[in-house]
């Protein structure tokens, strides 16, 4: 079968994968489509360390093909969106609700992947998930059951992106009505912090972005505002002109240290940054320490603190409902042997998502 495999130097589509059946507690799913996400372009570029070989993706959905021993909650047939949260159900954190605090779910691949022509070599799979490929195997918990009707290009990318961004915006920052709220990048992640924020009755939604052909599609999804970064000499002071006292949420979806000293600069008294965005591992972020006495806070994230086995469902009613947009994240479908031209068009923010197909379903 097809899939996009990484070895440590180059990313290219391979057509000889295998992968083994599904164990105890776990389902395989014929992937239908996949969103490329910067962490994929992360692992390339090595601002992710992760172990090579292995089959990239994260973000995506598909058709249940079959199940282990001790799988009820999903057959053969049901259209799934896959979760990259693994997590063991049983630990502290999952018995408080927490399953991204989940130490089983966190840096702990799998190698359920083979190659024929490098065989009794073991290829990893990235993020608990490997969805760049015709079919994966996932745990249980993982498999996220979805309405039918839900196109796959759309609800795939449910699983990485809306419930890291939209879950940021409810679950992490608890923004609430009437808030004031700052946006840092409007890429996937961002768009979707966008919607979560108007979603949650956000009073004013300043959408921040180097790119100026990005405001249309920021208000689309439910900016009131847009600063272009580059037409300003200071975000900051551009967005105080707008909000003279500041944020009550800001949150910075790039990866770059000068934006979150950025982010922490909009803060209004009782604040919060919110940081998405994945800078290098050995990266150094620096503030004034005396900016945040008056009750400001810094608040890493991860996933959008989210319960994949409730909240992937509650936003596919909410898109079915018209008030959480999927449709329009798309902006360009590939066939996975267009993989490299995919990862292009990302890497230069020509899209806000691309997706990658692997034919009818």
């Amino acid at each position: 079968m097809k899939g996009v495999v990484f070895d440590g130097r180059t990313a290219e589509v391979v057509d000889d994968l295998t992968v083994r059946d599904p164990g105890p507690g776990e389902v395989l799913v014929r992937i239908a489509a996949a969103g490329l996400c910067h962490s994929d372009l992360s692992v390339i570029d090595g601002t992710i360390p992760f172990p090579v070989p292995v089959v990239l993706g994260h973000e995506g959905a598909g058709t249940v093909e079959a199940v282990g021993e001790g799988v009820v909650h999903v057959a053969p047939g049901d259209h799934v969106a896959v979760s990259t949260i693994a997590n063991c159900g049983s630990c502290p954190e999952c018995g408080r609700g927490r399953p991204t605090m989940c130490r089983k779910a966190i840096g702990r691949p799998g190698t359920p992947f083979t190659r024929d022509s490098a065989p009794g070599t073991p290829l990893h799979n990235f993020a608990s998930a490997s969805v760049f490929a015709e079919r994966t195997v996932v745990k249980a918990v993982q498999a996220v059951r979805i309405d039918p009707e839900i196109p796959f290009t759309s609800a795939a990318l449910i699983g990485c992106s809306v419930v890291t961004g939209v879950g940021a915006a409810l679950n992490r920052a608890r923004v609430g009505l009437g808030d004031t709220v700052a946006v840092i990048g409007c890429g996937g992640i961002g768009l979707n912090v966008i919607q979560g924020a108007r979603i949650a009755g956000a009073g004013r939604i300043v959408a921040v972005d180097a790119v100026a052909a990005k405001e249309g599609i920021a208000r689309t999804f439910g900016a009131t505002d847009f600063v272009d970064a580059r037409a300003v000499d200071s975000v900051v002071e551009a967005v105080r002109a707008l909000l003279p006292t500041g944020v009550d949420h800001a949150f910075e979806c790039v990866g770059s240290t000068a934006l979150i000293r950025q982010a922490v600069d909009l803060l209004d008294r009782h604040g919060q940054a919110v940081l998405l965005g994945m800078t290098p591992v050995t990266a150094e972020a620096s503030f004034r320490p005396a900016e945040l006495f008056l009750d400001k806070a810094v608040l890493g994230c991860r996933y959008g603190s989210s319960r994949p086995q409730t909240d992937i469902p509650r936003y596919a009613a909410l898109y079915r409902s018209g008030r959480l947009l999927l449709d329009e994240l798309v902006t360009a479908v590939y066939p996975v042997d267009e993989f490299e031209r995919a990862a292009d068009d990302t890497q230069h923010a020509r899209v806000a998502r691309a997706v990658l197909s692997f034919g009818s379903h």
